[in-house]
C-alpha cells in the first residue's frame, strides 16, 4: 500500500496530472468554440485602454458582462498580444502554474504538498475548462498566508490588496493578520499597495475613467448579487442549498451568513494557538472554504478555491486519519469535484446535485468539521510542520 501511495504522490506524476488535465480541458475548448470568459477578460484590458465602460454589456464580443476590478485589465494584458486560441491556453496554464507554486510553498512535507495537488487536480480542470481566474485567486489567498508565515509582510499585503481589487475575495487574506510578526509594517504595506494598485490602471487609461470604473464596478457587483439567487449556475452555496431544497427563494442571505460568520470568528478564541502551524493551516482551510460556500456568486468553477481548502484540511489532520475523515474526503471528491464531469452519473447530477446546489454540501460539512477541530484540537501536542 505504501508503495502505491508513494507513486501517486510522486512529484513527476502529480505534476503531469496537474498540468495535463488543465491543458487538455482548455485545448478542447479552444479548438471547438468561442471562450466567452476569455473574451470578457480580454475586453477588460481593451476597454480600459479605450476608456469604454468596463461593465456595460457588449453582445457583439461576449455574453454576460465583466465583474472584475479595473486592475484586472493589466493582469490579462500580456495574453491579449496572442491570437485568442493561444492566449486562452497560456492564460489557463499560467493560472495553473501560479496555484501550483503557491501550494508548493505551504508548510507541509513534499509528499503532503503533492497529495494536496493530486486531490485538487480534477477541480482545477473544471476551472480550466471555463478559462476561469479562480485558480489565481486561490493562489493569492494561499500566498497571503504563506508570506505572513515567512515574515514577508510586504508581499503578503500585495497578495491581499491585488486579490481584493480584482475580485473582492482577496480581502479574506486579512484573516491571517494576527499571524504577522510585525503588524505596523503589515498595515503600512496594505496602505502602500492599496494606493499603488488603485492608481496603476491609470497608467494605460486616465484617472477620471478609472475612478468612474471603480464606482461602476460596485454597481455591477450589487446588481449581480441581486440576480445570483435566480440563477441555477450560481449561488452554489449554503444559502443556495436552503433556498432550493426548501423552495424558499426569498431567504435573506444574512440569516445564513451571520451564523456562519459567528462560527468562523470563534477561531480567534484560540489566540494562544496562533503560533502553531497546524492551527494556522486549519484557519487557512476554513478561509478558503468559507469564502465559497457563503457566497451567492459561487458557481461550479469557483470551487477550486474551496477544494484547495479541503486538500489542506485533509493533509493537516493528525495521523492516522479516521474512517469518517476519509469518508468526508471521498464524499467531497465525488459530489463536489466529480459531479459536473462525465465520470459522474449525469442523471444524478441533473436531477439532484445541480438543481439543489448540492455541490456545496460536502464542503459545508467539512467546514463544520474544521470549526470543531479549531475549537477542540490540542495543538501544543502536535509536531511543528516543515516551513519549506
Amino acid at each position: 500500500m505504501a508503495k502505491y501511495l508513494k507513486f501517486f504522490t510522486n512529484r513527476i506524476f502529480v505534476t503531469v496530472i496537474w498540468f495535463g488535465l488543465s491543458f487538455f480541458a482548455i485545448l478542447k475548448q479552444a479548438l471547438h468554440q468561442h471562450i466567452n470568459n476569455y473574451q470578457i477578460y480580454k475586453y477588460t484590458f481593451i476597454n480600459l485602454v479605450k476608456q469604454i465602460d468596463l461593465y456595460a454589456p457588449q453582445p457583439k464580443f461576449f455574453e454576460d458582462s465583466n465583474h472584475y476590478g479595473p486592475i484586472f485589465g493589466l493582469i490579462i494584458a500580456p495574453f491579449t498580444l496572442f491570437p485568442d486560441g493561444i492566449g486562452v491556453v497560456l492564460w489557463v496554464m499560467v493560472n495553473a502554474y501560479i496555484l501550483y507554486q503557491a501550494i508548493l510553498m505551504l508548510p507541509f512535507t513534499a509528499q503532503q504538498r503533492n497529495a494536496v495537488l493530486l486531490i485538487c487536480a480534477h477541480e482545477l480542470m473544471t476551472a480550466a475548462f471555463n478559462a476561469q481566474f479562480n485558480p489565481m485567486m486561490t493562489a493569492l489567498i494561499v500566498l497571503s498566508y504563506v508570506f505572513i508565515k515567512r515574515k514577508n509582510n510586504l508581499w503578503a499585503a500585495f497578495a491581499i490588496v491585488l486579490g481584493t481589487y480584482i475580485k473582492l475575495y482577496g480581502v479574506v487574506g486579512l484573516a491571517f493578520f494576527f499571524f504577522s510578526d510585525n503588524k505596523p509594517k503589515f498595515i503600512l504595506s496594505l496602505i502602500f499597495w492599496g494606493v499603488v494598485l488603485f492608481a496603476l490602471p491609470m497608467v494605460v487609461s486616465s484617472p477620471g475613467f478609472v475612478m468612474q470604473s471603480y464606482y461602476d464596478w460596485y454597481m455591477s457587483l450589487t446588481e449581480k448579487n441581486a440576480s445570483n439567487a435566480m440563477s441555477s449556475m450560481q449561488d452554489i452555496s449554503v444559502m443556495g442549498m436552503i433556498r432550493r431544497i426548501f423552495y424558499y427563494p426569498q431567504l435573506s442571505n444574512l440569516l445564513v451568513l451571520l451564523p456562519g460568520l459567528a462560527l468562523f470568528v470563534t477561531a480567534y478564541l484560540r489566540y494562544k494557538s496562533f503560533g502553531h502551524t497546524a492551527f494556522q493551516l486549519l484557519l487557512l482551510s476554513s478561509v478558503l472554504i468559507f469564502t465559497v460556500i457563503f457566497s451567492t456568486g459561487s458557481e461550479s468553477p469557483t470551487y477550486i478555491i474551496a477544494f484547495v481548502g479541503v486538500g489542506i484540511w485533509f493533509m493537516n489532520l493528525p495521523r492516522p486519519v479516521t474512517g469518517f475523515e476519509i469518508g468526508l474526503l471521498v464524499f467531497a471528491l465525488l459530489v463536489t469535484s466529480l459531479s459536473p464531469s462525465d465520470l459522474f452519473p449525469k442523471f444524478i447530477n441533473r436531477q439532484y446535485i445541480k438543481p439543489y446546489a448540492l455541490k456545496a454540501l460536502p464542503c459545508f460539512i467539512i467546514w463544520l468539521k474544521i470549526v470543531h477541530e479549531i475549537l477542540t484540537r490540542k495543538f501544543d501536542r502536535q509536531p511543528v510542520l516543515a516551513a519549506a
